[in-house]
């Protein structure tokens, strides 16, 4: 009965210590995504050859999914790598929306789609919803901006001015920003992801 009493008691410590490093890895992601407002990027959805891998487009210029790549990066993760292996792997899981017959580590990380199916491959897949108490910090969202166009960004842990929603860290459009805009658009993806 005491080594079943010490079993559990060990199981429920280390279950709480992996939640906390969960938790604590979250924060970070939230923390990073924050840190990348502070610089001026100038929306630029242009195609850029950049080096692979840790490649990344010049540092004051980017698109919605270059705030989720550097954000991560700061984390140690290179989704540019993680992203062009997985593809090269089971290029026929991922979108054909650009008619491409291979893979292509200057985009492929680059295309809000690519990012949804790896992170539906290697995350959580959450619930889409519009209950403000199913996101939490570091959760990566995506949208449907209207016309087919896809959008990301990443849960942060700031409120809105009401204190009921967690404020976006994206760039869709005016440069790495923070914004109260969870349910502005069409949600069309949920994820929390730690490689």
């Amino acid at each position: 009965m005491i080594k079943r009493s010490i079993c559990v008691l060990v199981v429920f410590v280390l279950v709480q210590k992996i939640g906390f490093a969960q938790d604590q890895f979250f924060q970070q992601l939230s923390g990073a995504a924050i840190d990348l407002t502070k610089t001026v990027v100038q929306y630029d959805p242009a195609y850029f050859v950049i080096p692979y891998p840790n490649g990344d487009v010049p540092a004051n210029k980017g698109v919605c999914t270059d705030v989720i790549i550097r954000a991560y990066r700061k984390l140690g993760i290179d989704l540019q790598k993680e992203v062009h292996e997985d593809m090269k792997k089971n290029f026929a899981l991922y979108p054909k929306n650009w008619g491409l017959k291979k893979t292509d580590t200057n985009i492929d990380h680059r295309r809000v789609p690519n990012l949804m199916t790896y992170f539906s491959r290697f995350g959580s897949v959450l619930k889409k919803s519009t209950d403000a108490n199913d996101y939490q910090p570091g959760d990566i969202v995506t949208w449907n901006l209207g016309g087919g166009i896809g959008h990301i960004g990443i849960v942060i842990n700031k409120k809105s001015d009401d204190g009921k929603r967690w404020l976006i860290v994206h760039n869709i459009g005016r440069g790495q920003e923070i914004s109260d805009c969870i349910f502005q658009f069409v949600i069309t993806g949920h994820y929390r992801y730690k490689k």
